[in-house]
């Protein structure tokens, strides 16, 4: 065998098994290994009786995350220690991953092959309903995947929210927007303005937690709804990692409520990835495949969001690239 063709099956062996590493993060997360070793080097026994797991097979987990690169080990002490790369899923860590790495939709990658040959989403084969009513029974699960959302959504928001204007007397409507932390951070760079949450049933209450720890209460509420059916009065309305969860059809009726509810002079702000060119298509492309397990959905490029306001009557009217693949797509009525 050359050195080509070895280097070849080392590359599609790393393919075939990358889901190997994924779990074992999310495996690491759930026992709270990284909060564990980041208070002080631990042996696998300690991690076991902290964990209450199995000594050996926590040894035996433990020592595969260190090929991963996840955990180091002290061969002198046996203590497993932490790394920068396993403190992303502590529980306290600025930009923490930890709730996205456990609620992450593993068991609707399975049924890839049959989304692929169906062109249907699989969360009704597999959870039984679609997913949004699934998280909306399972409180806890629900509850995990609303902070992972939030978790994935802070470096982006962060990044947007000095580049959207809003003057004083506008309400901005963070629609679909899990705890609110776009619109309470838009609240916090305007001051002046009001704001919004308008949610599912099933994520206002955390929604209203957070709004209160933020104190900012008497400027923002969590209101729940359909907005498919109406979206509450405003000037702006905030769709962020939205519309790549529906269909067009789906994405023109709530594009349409936004207009109809619209104030005079007001704009839909969309925060999403773009696909860039088949042969470039960049860390979308992935995304949009993980779409055909999921929803409905799908992640698009200009072209396709131009189609969109087009068909609900508004028109782009600005676009601000951020890190890629993200973007901010603003449109106004046509």
């Amino acid at each position: 065998m050359t050195d080509y063709e070895t280097g070849d099956q080392e590359t599609m062996m790393s393919i075939i098994t990358a889901q190997w590493v994924s779990q074992i993060a999310r495996t690491l997360a759930e026992m709270r290994v990284p909060d564990l070793l980041h208070e002080a080097p631990r042996t696998p026994d300690e991690i076991a009786e902290a964990a209450g797991t199995h000594p050996e097979t926590t040894f035996r987990l433990m020592r595969g995350a260190v090929g991963t690169g996840l955990v180091g080990h002290d061969d002198a002490s046996g203590r497993f220690t932490s790394t920068p790369l396993l403190d992303r899923l502590r529980t306290d860590a600025a930009d923490s991953l930890r709730n996205l790495a456990i609620v992450w939709h593993w068991r609707l990658w399975g049924s890839l092959p049959d989304a692929v040959r169906t062109g249907k989403d699989r969360a009704m084969e597999v959870l039984g309903q679609p997913l949004w009513e699934y998280f909306s029974a399972t409180p806890e699960e629900g509850e995990l995947f609303t902070q992972g959302i939030t978790e994935l959504s802070l470096p982006i928001i962060r990044e947007a929210v000095p580049e959207i204007p809003a003057d004083p007397g506008e309400t901005i409507v963070d629609l679909g927007g899990a705890t609110g932390a776009f619109v309470l951070s838009m609240l916090d760079e305007h001051p002046g303005t009001t704001g919004i949450l308008f949610e599912l049933p099933h994520v206002v209450d955390s929604a209203r937690a957070h709004i209160q720890a933020r104190s900012l209460s008497e400027r923002c509420t969590a209101q729940a709804g359909d907005f498919f059916e109406a979206v509450p009065t405003a000037d702006i309305y905030l769709l962020k990692f939205v519309l790549h969860d529906w269909d067009d059809e789906a994405c023109t009726q709530l594009l349409e409520r936004c207009r109809e509810a619209m104030r005079p002079g007001g704009r839909v702000v969309v925060v999403d990835m773009l696909i860039g060119p088949v042969s470039r298509p960049g860390p979308a492309a992935p995304m949009d495949v993980n779409m055909l397990t999921l929803q409905p959905g799908r992640e698009r490029d200009h072209d396709d969001l131009d189609r969109l306001f087009a068909a609900a009557g508004l028109k782009r009217s600005n676009t601000t690239p951020l890190t890629p693949p993200y973007c901010i797509v603003e449109a106004v009525t046509s």
